[in-house]
């Protein structure tokens, strides 16, 4: 008989997608760029990954604590290349918002409260980073592919909750998902800007060279 119910295979799909977009976005701050990277955004996925993996603990998940410590170095690797000794307000105001969201209604309330409030924190957080890419048309960092696969990964965690039946946690990675459909479809739109203005670039500069050359023809 297959050790795992469909529940848990779902919770692994979510963990596994979960890596696989964190990497997608690792490596193209790695290797192409940080623009258009919200830290507000990724520093915040830091903290609220230190909650998922307490509360994993907690209900004796091994799958929901795990969904947070695979990609919490890269995550802290990605955070690391946005500089954030240089933005230190940012950094305070990050960290009370995700204990006032988080550890406080968990203190306060148990920790249903505080999945829900996580449930915020995970809506709210992908605002500054939709915000980034409705203002900055320097959005080379930004990779559409781990923003899509994050969407996708949060369905897996949305029906891996579901069949728990633990309610605080479906409504949580369902503002998640909202969030990364939204911010997916923005990179789309601000990359396909990126790519018309750099062929009316080229064509800009050839019609330059040309006009040059026929005139030194004339």
């Amino acid at each position: 008989m297959f050790p795992l119910s469909p529940d848990d295979v779902l919770g692994w799909l979510g963990v596994s997608m979960g890596v696989i977009s964190t990497w997608i976005q690792f490596r193209r701050a790695r290797t192409i760029s940080v623009d258009g990277i919200s830290l507000v955004t990724w520093f915040q996925f830091i903290l609220m990954g230190v909650f998922w993996i307490s509360y994993g603990v907690h209900q004796e998940s091994i799958i929901i604590a795990a969904g947070a410590a695979f990609v919490m170095p890269m995550q802290i690797s990605i955070v690391a290349r946005l500089k954030p000794w240089r933005h230190g307000s940012t950094i305070l105001r990050s960290s009370a918002f995700i204990f006032t969201c988080c550890a406080l209604p968990t203190f306060v309330f148990g920790w249903s409260a505080g999945v829900y409030g996580i449930g915020v924190a995970m809506a709210v957080n992908r605002i500054p980073q939709i915000l980034t890419l409705v203002r900055n048309r320097g959005d080379l960092g930004v990779s559409v592919g781990s923003w899509s696969l994050g969407a996708l990964c949060s369905a897996m965690w949305i029906a891996f909750y579901a069949g728990n039946g633990n309610w605080a946690g479906l409504v949580a990675t369902s503002a998640a998902m909202a969030g990364n459909v939204a911010i997916a479809v923005l990179a789309s739109w601000r990359h396909r800007q990126r790519a018309g203005d750099a062929v009316a670039f080229a064509f800009s500069q050839f019609d330059g060279r040309m006009t040059a050359v026929l005139a030194t023809t004339n």
